[in-house]
């Protein structure tokens, strides 16, 4: 591992020092973090002030805080704390290492129905513990669901997530959110809905999706797909097992009075088999702290402050930390993908190039497939300039010094579509064979050699 003094181009942030990025969305950026007191690893949730004033998103992001702090549940992403400096807040979360769930159904296409079957058991163990404290998902889909180091579920992001407050009168949320193929019909109909019910439908097209590798209700049109939806029309592949269909279909029930509780579930025979309740100790939460990290009155002593280490002028370095973080316990064959196709939201390959041929090179192939660069230092920035399935392509590109003359360079989706990315990474290879060192089949190779 490279050594260098100091450590260039890093930010801290009160007894954090933040890393690389390992997601970010519209409203905010997902980094590695360091505990420089105990050496312990986080993930922190960067959110720009005046972003969320901009774009009216104060209440969303309240809510996600305050539904974070009311749940303390293994296979729910912890949250440790909130902090926030003059313009930016910073949530501090459990980081988690063993990626998406939809990875995991990307590259084994589908799971046996035994390991379906365990998924699904801590999926309803996680939800039916959030309704209990009267939060509703309201966007349950497995590219939300996290894997840990051991393989544990960890249900994440509650950006639309309801507490109690939003219930109306009428005991009923009336706000249209979630992805439309995992979104339950009355939430479509727009005329009030359960939450409770709306997150299980979503739990039944979850599971199905574990077992067959595919959706349920899929269709290029909206309004087709809507119909289908309303209708719940789908039909089992043959390899399901007659007890999984009975359950799946007792869940997919278009009518939410008919349609199975989490009771219900947790009673079903095939849903018992193997079956261990989540042992775990309550915990009760204040949320007066929540609207404090929004004030611009607040003491100032409350503020924590952010802290920039220089622009560097070399690579930063990734640290062992970093490095471990990446992979699969401390297989560190698994940093680079090991199958050919399997591009998830973010890959990454080694090059013994320098730093300019490799920034030059991702440069041309990019200008070549039509997308706008932007450069800054070892980070560049893709936006493709075609309007896609889910609006413009959008990659982030970052190049990292793990060893003298070697660098790990990674490319992540950072806006649009996950499949029109894999695409964009496959032909983007091809204009970078002359700088990649080692790429997914050589590593393959040499781990099955």
């Amino acid at each position: 591992m490279a050594s260098r003094a100091g450590s260039c181009g890093r930010t801290r942030v009160g007894k954090y020092e933040l890393g690389r990025v390992l997601g970010e969305g519209t409203f905010a950026k997902v980094k590695f973090a360091r505990n420089t007191e105990t050496g312990e690893n986080f993930a922190i949730k960067v959110l720009e002030k005046e972003k969320i004033l901009r774009h009216k998103m104060i209440a969303q992001i309240k809510r996600e805080i305050s539904t974070m702090k009311l749940i303390r549940h293994p296979n729910v992403i912890r949250m440790y704390e909130v902090m926030a400096s003059k313009t930016k807040i910073f949530i501090v979360l459990e980081l988690v290492t063993g990626g998406e769930l939809f990875d995991k159904i990307v590259s084994k296409g589908r799971l046996i129905e035994d390991e379906a079957r365990k998924y699904f058991q801590q999926l309803i163990n996680a939800v039916d513990y959030c309704h209990s404290r009267g939060v509703f998902h309201r966007d349950l889909k497995p590219e939300n669901l996290l894997l840990d180091a051991q393989g544990v579920l960890k249900v994440s992001d509650f950006g639309l997530s309801a507490i109690p407050q939003q219930v109306r009168e009428d005991g009923l949320l009336h706000t249209t959110c979630g992805t439309p193929n995992y979104v339950a019909p009355e939430v479509i109909n727009n005329k009030g809905y359960d939450g409770a019910k709306a997150d299980l439908w979503s739990c039944g097209v979850i599971l199905f999706v574990l077992m067959a590798g595919f959706l349920p209700f899929e269709e290029s049109n909206l309004v087709a797909l809507y119909k289908k939806i309303f209708r719940a029309d789908f039909s089992c592949p043959p390899w399901f097992s007659s007890s999984s269909r009975k359950l799946i279909k007792r869940i997919l029930d278009p009518n939410p009075i008919k349609r199975i509780s989490i009771a219900e579930i947790i009673q079903d025979e095939w849903f018992r088999k193997g079956y261990t309740p989540p042992n775990f100790q309550q915990s009760d939460a204040n949320l007066d702290d929540v609207d404090a990290i929004f004030s611009e009155s607040g003491e100032h002593q409350n503020l924590v402050v952010e802290r920039h280490e220089g622009d560097s002028v070399t690579p930063e370095t990734m640290n062992a930390f970093e490095l471990i973080s990446k992979s699969k316990g401390l297989n560190l064959n698994t940093l680079f993908e090991q199958q050919m196709g399997l591009i998830k939201r973010e890959t990454r390959f080694t090059s013994k190039c320098s730093v300019d041929q490799i920034i030059s090179k991702i440069e041309q192939a990019a200008l070549s497939m039509g997308f706008d660069v932007k450069k800054n230092n070892f980070k560049i920035k893709l936006l493709s300039e075609k309007n896609g399935r889910k609006g413009h392509l959008a990659v982030a590109t970052q190049i990292y010094e793990i060893a003298p003359s070697l660098y790990l360079v990674e490319v992540r989706k950072s806006g649009g579509d996950t499949l029109e990315f894999h695409k964009f990474y496959k032909n983007l290879s091809l204009g970078l064979k002359d700088v990649v060192w080692k790429s997914e089949e050589t590593i393959r190779e040499e781990t099955e050699g």
